[in-house]
């Protein structure tokens, strides 16, 4: 969310920090409204005032015995009196109507973004490892021997229908063995707070992250009014929603290992083979909460966090940073990390590392004091994947995919499946 002070201060950089969204100029509108409900604010100020010079003459008037001027009085009390109501309540509903045109305006971006249209724009900043040279034709996950039975996509359509999967047997196992490597390294290793969130969560939490109002048809909301998470972004986040904390309490850094939840409203058609792209499916999130001089450098150790899973697992990766026409509503910087599928031969996005500066802390009225006692001061936070489980298990089953149908498991992960190896062709754990 913006701050009215910054967008009356200098319209025209808003303006153009919009244009690089490709919105038209949103000045004009916005300032309007901020004008309506602040002439709205001083009317009832000064009929305030008025009502109450006028108050304190009715009982001279009575007293003097001007019944005239008594009555004149007392009528203007009761005119200025509702007028007062009059005004406040058209600067309460002003007051909301501003919020929310604010609520629905994208972030602005980082200088370092580049400008481009789509993904086809994001600028590659490194690599990491090289693709597997196979002396076969390496099948997509779905396809190998070892998945036949451990990935049921016919029995998850019965159950709840399409883009859900049931998995059992040694492929279930790799998957839990994945989330819990993860969230043993960022907690060792990186100093991540390990934590359990709900996933069920009230709408205001949604608005405080940004998932509302702009992406409610890409979530799922209960009959009683309730969310489900699209990520723990939302739980870790919301924290510090309403809180006015002390600058020793940064940097905050969490992790949690979840069930998320998406409609994939708008990706009709998109990777429906396989387990891709689903309605439901788990992720080990990071969230750090910062000082405002700190956000930046946070966004690159945060992205380091990430990129050494995929490291440790030896699967090669790339790292880009999202243009402008791909970047997230609420981000001004973005790191996607896509890991190489030989499947498919190409990079997909495994983890997105986001930097949202203030956006979600005004929307949250998050803040921190400073340590010199100055006046509070809204925090910066990030959020990344650190990964999604569902799709490193793809990585990991088709990178290490064999001949004959089998899987090599990466060193690594052999102390979380009691020392096993391999995923056989029969799907079992060896």
């Amino acid at each position: 969310m913006h701050d009215i002070r910054t967008i009356r201060e200098n319209p025209a950089a808003f303006d153009a920090a919009m244009a690089r969204r490709g919105m038209e100029p949103q000045s004009s509108s916005i300032l309007a409204l901020d004008e309506a409900r602040r002439s709205a604010i001083q009317t009832a100020e000064t009929a305030q005032s008025d009502q109450k010079k006028a108050a304190k003459e009715v009982g001279k008037a009575k007293a003097s015995g001007d019944d005239a001027e008594f009555e004149r009085l007392r009528a203007l009390v009761a005119a200025k009196k509702a007028e007062v109501a009059e005004m406040q309540t058209k600067a309460k509903e002003l007051d909301a109507e501003l919020s929310t045109a604010l609520m629905a305006l994208p972030n602005f971006m980082h200088a370092d973004v580049p400008d481009g249209e789509d993904e086809d724009d994001n600028v590659e900043i490194r690599r990491w490892g090289a693709p597997r040279q196979f002396d076969f034709e390496p099948k997509e996950h779905y396809e190998l021997a070892a998945t036949k039975d451990g990935l049921d996509f016919e029995t998850a359509a019965k159950l709840s229908g399409s883009r859900f999967v049931v998995m059992s047997g040694g492929v279930a196992r790799v998957h839990r063995a994945l989330a819990q490597f993860m969230l043993d390294t960022h907690i060792a290793e990186h100093g991540l707070t390990e934590t359990w969130a709900p996933v069920l969560v009230k709408e205001e939490m949604m608005y405080g992250t940004g998932q509302l109002p702009k992406f409610g048809d890409d979530s799922y909301q209960t009959t009683n009014g309730w969310w489900l998470i699209p990520t723990s972004e939302v739980t870790l986040t919301n924290i510090v929603n309403g809180l006015i904390v002390d600058e020793g309490y940064l940097p905050r850094r969490y992790v949690a290992h979840s069930q998320c939840f998406r409609s994939e409203a708008g990706s009709a058609g998109k990777d429906t083979a396989g387990m891709l792209r689903q309605h439901q499916f788990e992720k080990v999130e990071m969230v750090s909460i910062t000082h405002p001089d700190k956000s930046m450098e946070e966004h690159d150790r945060m992205t380091g966090c990430a990129e050494a899973i995929l490291q440790k697992l030896g699967l090669p990766y790339r790292t880009v940073v999202l243009c402008s026409g791909d970047i997230g509503f609420g981000m001004i910087k973005t790191h996607d990390i896509e890991v190489w599928l030989p499947g498919q031969n190409t990079y997909r996005e495994i983890s997105s590392v986001s930097v949202a500066a203030d956006f979600q802390a005004r929307r949250m009225n998050a803040r921190f004091r400073p340590a010199d006692g100055g006046k509070p001061q809204f925090l910066h936070t990030l959020n990344g994947s650190g990964l999604a489980v569902g799709r490193c298990l793809i990585a990991v089953l088709e990178n290490g995919q064999n001949a004959d149908g089998s899987v090599t498991l990466p060193e690594a992960l052999h102390p979380w499946l009691g020392g096993k190896t391999t995923l056989t062709a029969e799907g079992t754990l060896a």
